[in-house]
Formats: structure tokens, sequence, C-alpha cells
């Protein structure tokens, strides 16, 4: 791996972007792509940035899981002072929903995600035979094949 940038100054703004240029508008965005593709540091840098926000959101929905399952534990046993724990249950469930919100709004992750899902749908759909794609709805096969 690159230990510097191979452009500092392109780099330094998208460091201060956290390597996101998801927001830009496709003509403004082709002089990144391109840093992108050639600077290993940048790149290295983003995947690192977007691993820790996709990490961020499962963290998120397992804490959210966790108090439900602990909500529903409680309600189901009924113990003493069932009432301040089962509130407290879903102040945490409410807190994690809340951190998972605001990371899906305030990153890329879910794009990131929904790319990741497309790709190896794109993937499957390659690897059929072509029988089975052409029974596939032609709204269905745009989707997945991105024509």
């Amino acid at each position: 791996m690159s230990q510097q940038c191979i452009d500092p100054i392109v780099g330094k703004i998208l460091a201060g972007w956290r390597y996101d240029i998801s927001g830009l508008a496709p003509e403004m965005r082709g002089d990144y792509e391109d840093h992108f593709r050639s600077c290993e540091y940048c790149r290295s840098h983003q995947k690192i940035h977007r691993m820790i926000d996709v990490g961020l959101i499962a963290l998120a929905s397992v804490s959210a899981g966790v108090f439900l399952l602990a909500f529903a534990v409680i309600h189901y046993l009924g113990p003493r002072h069932a009432l301040i724990m089962e509130i407290a249950a879903l102040a945490g469930f409410a807190l994690s929903a809340l951190i998972w919100m605001g990371v899906a709004v305030a990153t890329p992750a879910p794009v990131t995600m929904l790319d990741a899902a497309r790709q190896g749908a794109r993937r499957v759909h390659d690897r059929l035979p072509a029988e089975i794609r052409q029974r596939l709805p032609e709204e269905l096969r745009m989707k997945i094949t991105g024509t």
C-alpha cells in the first residue's frame, strides 16, 4: 500500500468528505473517481471508512434487536419492577434506532450495501441459464443488469 496520496490536494478534499463522493453530481465526480482508481492510499482509506460505516449500522441493528429481545423477555417473565425495565428496554431500542438512522443518513453506507447487493444479484443473474434469465420480468432484469 502506498504511504502517501498521489495528489495531496485532492486527497485532502476527499479526506474532508470522509472519502464519500456519492452526493456529488455525476458530471462533477469524474475526476474524483479517476483519483480513486489511480490512488491506492485514498482507495484504502475509502474502504476503511465504508467498513466503519457498515459496522456502525450493523452494531446499532444488533443493539436494537437485543433491546427488543430484553423487552420481550421482561414482558413475558413479568418480574418485579417490570414497568421500569420495560421502559428502559424500549428507551435503549429507541436510542439504537436513532443511532441507526443517524448513521444511515450521515454516511453512504446504505448506498454501499445496495451496490454490493446489486453486484451479487448481477453475478447470480449472469450464472443463470439463458432460459431462466428470459423468464425474469423485464423490469427486474433491467434493475439487475443496469441496462
